[in-house]
């Protein structure tokens, strides 16, 4: 053993990450030590620069070296990393990043295929089914069955000979849904109103006016009384109204095509990409297609031979069915020494997934149905039984998603990280996570350009004593409502049974903000977003990424673009495109992006400010234009709340003084969305669908990515839409929101199977004082009851 005497090895001396001069978005050339093998806690307002430095700059330039490494050939296939504006970057290790985006919503995508557990099981089945069908594609739901046979002619020793081949592959992919597990169908009562005829308006398609040359079509085509009720048409009439095939008829004179309804709006509306269609149209879409279980396979996905196989009489349908508490309780069952070190490396992802609080789930749940949180601790599953040591492991808020019952549970899984030996980064606004961390660094002390320097570094004690935002309100509680409002009506929601609720009937309040709580898993989203009925009035803001490029920002997504484009246009006498980076008024060297890309091959590409526009992406000519003084570039470089006192009245004004209730009063209008949080962009469609009243909007988790600071202007904002005559929904963790409802609906007991039930309806005082839920014991402990 070395003395205590003896110099420390060279080897030893790099203990912290160091970050020298990070400019990347709003950092102000910020230097950093990070301290390695300890967690570490970033925190500050929403905007601070968090993302940026821990994102941005540490995991991007870890991932850029590793990517380095990799033989040109490869490189050329992966994603191609910019550096980091930053000086310098010492000390870092690879980096693994666990982030909130949510997993691809491909059709064909599981829980099973995403985590390789559904590998692992196919491996199972096809090694000690019974009977053997075959190897382990034999099961794959991804891999039809195919068979071929023909001849075959080459060349041997110099004559052409012809051979007969034949090939046969057995996949396990259900022949009538094509391994998808839903069939689609037209719902004929979104199309017509049976009780009417043709010209009584009995088609209520889009478009399809009574009185039109649509319906004309029809009515005039000889094969059905226009004038009867749909209901009484004969077995033929109603066959040659929806589905007769394409025919010629003479209508008014003119030669047509007659086509039956079903068909004809199928190729107009229903084959079309969805996001290509009008609002009024798609809404229709959604409403008159129905995906129901294919009969074939129940479902499953597999076909007949796949479901066959068993292993004590277990298919590997029911095992993907199965709860995965469930699922490894059976598991643990099979004792079989030619299958002992497969068994054992499933019995570990199973177990994780159960320590990760994903146990409620099954393999067969569709990946694109997952939370932003589900999803970030399903990716968290593969690093949690890896040996890997001294590793960077770097989270984006883990206790998205997590009631305050779990979040002990995500607290546990980190400090296990850390004491293997690795290096913690967590972006994180809950006191929970914070009160862990052995290092804290807190940014700001604004948003955007007010942020991104560094308030704080130092232990947790050091925080609370801190004066800066975070420290100030990190003992800080939201009160119970001393009194609740009183609800103007209610949506009456019966025999529930999506997923795991338990037939579930339950009256969700009007004319108030009603609070919908429970554990992770509890049926929350499945009782609002899949019993609320579809409506005009119900306005659903969720955390589904925007879609949008580069090119797009927050003035464009709002359409406050459009606005001041209008408004530089007739200050100037000129067409509106002029003031489109996308249009007309693009610099013609960068072509509107403001940077010149250059393309390098198999390495990274360059991105180079465009010179002749200095980076704002207008032409020459368009930035001559003012209004008040202003360019259009001047304009978009303005934060909300900057250009909110800019543009004074107007609907480009009362949207942004919505953005700014929403608390991005930070953002600067040309900003990309690509660089919004999850939170952020929640936040912008929120501002945008503000503008209705008397509607119900339903808010999911409304309260990611806000620092605790931003929490009460969130309740503001609640209580300011319920006040203007709107019903407020609000999905949530948060024990803040919880305290500000008027009325909660605590859905539990447990996750899964365990959950399903209301367990609770009150206001927040009752369910303190009566209610034994966990709910009710981690807010009771929240307001100090």
């Amino acid at each position: 053993m070395a003395s205590a005497s003896q110099p420390t090895h060279v080897a030893d001396s790099h203990e912290v990450i160091r970050v020298i001069g990070a400019r990347e978005n709003n950092l102000q050339g910020i230097d950093v030590e990070i301290p390695k093998r300890r967690l570490t806690v970033f925190t500050g307002v929403s905007g601070s620069g968090k993302s940026s430095l821990v994102f941005g700059t540490i995991a991007n330039e870890s991932q850029r070296l590793i990517n380095e490494t990799y033989p040109t050939f490869v490189q050329q296939f992966m994603g191609q990393l910019s550096r980091p504006d930053v000086d310098a970057l010492e000390n870092i290790s690879p980096a693994i990043v666990v982030d909130q985006e949510r997993m691809g919503a491909n059709a064909r995508s599981t829980v099973g295929t995403a985590t390789d557990v559904h590998a692992m099981l196919r491996l199972l089945f096809s090694r000690i089914g019974q009977p053997h069908v075959g190897s382990p594609q034999a099961f794959s739901f991804n891999v039809p069955s195919v068979s071929g046979a023909g001849a075959v002619t080459f060349e041997k020793s110099g004559k052409k000979v012809k051979e007969r081949r034949s090939f046969e592959v057995t996949g396990g992919m259900c022949p009538a849904c094509e391994g998808l597990g839903q069939v689609s169908d037209i719902d004929l009562d979104e199309l017509l109103d049976r009780s009417l005829s043709l010209r009584g308006g009995a088609i209520q398609v889009p478009g399809y006016n009574a009185d039109g040359w649509m319906v004309k079509g029809f009515s005039e085509s000889g094969f059905f009384d226009p004038d009867k009720p749909i209901a009484d048409y004969t077995e033929t009439e109603l066959h040659d109204f929806l589905y007769k095939e394409q025919t010629k008829v003479k209508i008014a004179g003119i030669n047509m095509t007659y086509e039956g309804l079903v068909p004809k709006v199928t190729k107009s509306m229903l084959q079309k990409d969805r996001d290509s269609l009008q609002p009024h149209i798609r809404a229709f879409v959604d409403r008159a297609v129905k995906f129901m279980p294919c009969p074939a396979c129940d479902g499953t996905r597999l076909n007949d031979g796949a479901r066959s196989s068993k292993i004590a009489g277990i298919s590997i349908a029911d095992a993907a069915a199965m709860q995965i508490t469930d699922l490894a309780a059976w598991v643990a069952t099979i004792d079989d020494p030619a299958v002992a070190p497969l068994v054992a490396g499933l019995r570990q992802t199973l177990d994780s997934f159960v320590d990760i609080g994903l146990g409620y789930l099954s393999l067969d749940r569709s990946s694109g149905t997952l939370s932003g949180g589900e999803a970030q601790r399903t990716k968290m599953i593969r690093h949690l039984g890896s040996s890997l040591t001294d590793m960077t492991y770097v989270f984006d808020e883990p206790t998205t998603g997590l009631h305050p019952h779990d979040i002990q549970r995500m607290n546990d899984l980190l400090l296990l990280l850390r004491d293997k030996g690795n290096t913690v980064l967590v972006v994180e606004h809950k006191p929970e996570v914070i009160a862990i961390a052995d290092h804290v660094i807190d940014l700001g002390p604004g948003a955007g350009r007010h942020g991104g320097r560094i308030m704080y570094e130092g232990d947790v004690a050091g925080l609370r004593a801190s004066d800066t935002i975070t420290g100030r309100h990190f003992d800080h509680r939201a009160e119970l409502k001393p009194t609740a409002r009183t609800r103007t009506g209610a949506i009456e929601i019966r025999g529930a049974h999506l997923h795991n609720l338990k037939d579930v009937d339950v009256d969700v309040p009007l004319g108030i903000l009603t609070v919908i709580t429970g554990v992770a898993g509890s049926g929350k989203s499945s009782l609002i977003h899949g019993s609320l009925p579809a409506s005009a009035d119900v306005v659903v803001v969720d955390q589904t990424p925007i879609k949008g490029s580069r090119r797009s920002s927050p003035a464009t997504y709002t359409g406050i673009l459009d606005d001041i484009r209008k408004a530089f246009a007739k200050a100037n006498g000129v067409k509106p495109a002029l003031f489109s980076a996308n249009s007309e008024g693009a610099c013609p060297a960068c072509k509107g992006l403001g940077v010149i890309i250059t393309n390098l091959g198999f390495t990274q590409s360059v991105e180079t400010r465009c010179e002749l526009c200095e980076g704002s992406g207008f032409s020459d000519d368009v930035l001559e234009y003012t209004l008040d003084g202003r360019n259009i570039a001047e304009v978009l470089a303005m934060s909300a709340d900057e250009a909110a006192a800019f543009l004074g009245k107007g609907s480009a004004h009362t949207t942004l003084l919505r953005m700014i209730d929403v608390g991005l009063g930070y953002i600067t209008l040309g900003q990309a969305l690509n660089t919004l949080s999850g939170g952020e962009r929640q936040r912008l469609k929120l501002a945008i669908s503000m503008a209705k009243t008397g509607a119900v909007y339903v808010l999911d988790e409304p309260t990611t990515g806000l620092h605790l600071a931003d929490v009460d202007n969130l309740l503001a904002l609640l209580d300011r839409l319920v006040d203007a005559g709107n019903s407020v929904i609000v999905i949530e963790h948060h024990q803040a929101v919880m305290a500000h409802a008027d009325w909660i609906i605590d859905i539990g007991p447990g996750a899964g199977r365990d959950g399903g039930t209301v367990v609770f309806e009150g206001t927040p005082a009752a369910l303190v004082s009566q209610a034994e839920t966990l709910t009710a014991q981690h807010l009771a402990r929240y307001v100090g009851a």
